[in-house]
């Protein structure tokens, strides 16, 4: 399949391909490689093979990075099924016409050896390059709290912090979301929350406040909240 961009990591060149099925076995693999090396495995919510498929067969898109032919990165967005636990009523979403206009940001490796080069943002704005923004409205992300990393992706790409929620058997997890035709206006009051303060989160949240960014304070990571208008 012919690469839809090219770069260089460091010294060695790199190109980026929309994955088939035919990948589904060095996703996989990725995926594991990446997993094994988490020092929390909390952290990440794997794709089995089904899930895999289902985005890989028409539900989405996954795009790839590869050196050398090697698979060594991947991101992908998913197109949901509408049932109880979609993050679209997280911001308040309730037809099933406007749910169906809701795309996931799924999830995204990077190789470890690969790490420190910026790929995961480079991948991030490829695939939302992707994106038909006359079939979708939004884009949801799930993120756990204090997994640094991907909670500075997603604000770099200016989502927000919809819902603070338990999702995927009990696990503690930011809803963000981003707005692909209106970029939101907030009101000047603002309020910083630490990320482990779930009460204090989940009121503000409630009240129409949304989490708009993080900062190190101290020695604890907090977001700041402001309301919505």
């Amino acid at each position: 399949m012919s690469p839809i961009f090219k770069g260089v990591l460091g010294d060695r060149p790199f190109e980026v391909r929309v994955l088939d099925s035919s990948y589904l076995s060095s996703l996989m693999a990725l995926q594991e490689v990446v997993y094994e090396d988490l020092p929390n495995k909390d952290t990440l919510q794997p794709l089995s093979e089904e899930e895999f498929l289902y985005i890989l067969e028409g539900q989405g898109l996954i795009i790839g990075a590869f050196v050398a032919d090697e698979l060594i990165a991947f991101r992908a967005v998913l197109i949901p099924e509408i049932d109880a636990e979609h993050l679209g009523y997280a911001i308040g979403l309730v037809n099933e016409s406007d749910l169906k206009r809701v795309l996931y940001q799924e999830i995204s490796n990077v190789h470890p050896e690969f790490r420190g080069h910026g790929l995961q943002k480079i991948l991030a704005n490829i695939i939302m390059e992707q994106i038909d923004t006359t079939e979708f409205d939004y884009v949801a992300a799930t993120v756990m709290p204090y997994n640094i990393a991907s909670l500075k992706d997603k604000f770099s790409q200016g989502f927000y912090i919809a819902s603070l929620k338990y999702a995927y058997g009990a696990k503690l997890r930011y809803v963000f979301v981003l707005d692909l035709h209106n970029q939101p206006r907030y009101k000047e009051e603002k309020a910083i929350i630490s990320m482990g303060d779930v009460g204090a989160q989940q009121k503000l949240l409630q009240e129409g406040f949304v989490g708009v960014s993080m900062k190190l304070l101290g020695d604890d990571w907090v977001i700041e909240y402001q309301e919505r208008f």
